[in-house]
C-alpha cells in the first residue's frame, strides 16, 4: 500500500522522537535516514530525518553522503541532497540528544569535522550548475554557493572563475544576478 503524503507525515513524526531519544542507532539506519531526508519533498520536514543521522552518525559522514547524492544523483536527488544539506548544519546541543555523548556529554571532534566535505559539496555544485540542463537544478545549487570569493578554498579559485563568467552569460536573470553579486567581490 502506497501511503498518501499525511499518512507518510504521521508515519514519520512517530519515529522521530523515538530516533533523538536513543544514546546510538544501528548501522543499518544510516542508508533509510539518508534516503528519507533526501526523498522527503518539504525542507521543513526533512531535518526529522537528518538531525538524528548527524547526531547518531556524524556531521561528517552525513554530509558526505549528501555530497555523492549531489555527484551522482538523479535531479530529484539532487534537489532532496540540496534541502537535506541546509539542515546537516544544525548546531549540536549535549542536550537536545543522549547520541551527543552518550557517557559524558562530549562528543568526538572527528564526527563532525567536515571543512573538506564542505569543499566536495561546493566544488560538486559547480560542476552540476555546468553541467546541468535543468534550471531549477542550477538555481538550486547556485543560490547555496557563497557570493563572496573567500568563501571558496584556494584549489576551488579557477573552477569558481569558470562558474562564474558562466552565470554572468547565462540568460537566466536569477543567475545573472548572483554573478553580478559573486563578480562585484571577484574583482
Amino acid at each position: 500500500m502506497k501511503p498518501d503524503g499525511r499518512h507518510a507525515r504521521h508515519l514519520a513524526a512517530a519515529v522521530r522522537k523515538p530516533l533523538l531519544e536513543r544514546a546510538s542507532l544501528p548501522e543499518e539506519l544510516f542508508a533509510p535516514l539518508m534516503a528519507a531526508a533526501v526523498y522527503d519533498p518539504d525542507p521543513s520536514f526533512c531535518r526529522w530525518f537528518v538531525k538524528p543521522a548527524v547526531y547518531a552518525f556524524g556531521r561528517r559522514r552525513v554530509m558526505a553522503a549528501l555530497v555523492d547524492c549531489l555527484r551522482i544523483g538523479t535531479d530529484s536527488e539532487r534537489a532532496g541532497a540540496v534541502r537535506a544539506w541546509y539542515c546537516a548544519h544544525l548546531p549540536l546541543r549535549a542536550d537536545r540528544s543522549p547520541a551527543y555523548g552518550p557517557a559524558d556529554g562530549v562528543r568526538d571532534p572527528a564526527l563532525d569535522e567536515a571543512q573538506d566535505v564542505k569543499d566536495a559539496w561546493l566544488e560538486a555544485s559547480m560542476r552540476v550548475f555546468a553541467e546541468s540542463t535543468d534550471l531549477r537544478m542550477r538555481h538550486r545549487v547556485l543560490l547555496g554557493l557563497p557570493t563572496s570569493r573567500a568563501g571558496y578554498p584556494p584549489h576551488l579559485r579557477k573552477l569558481f572563475e569558470t562558474t562564474l563568467a558562466s552565470a554572468q552569460a547565462h540568460p537566466d536573470q536569477h543567475i545573472r544576478r548572483w554573478a553580478a553579486a559573486a563578480g562585484h567581490d571577484a574583482v
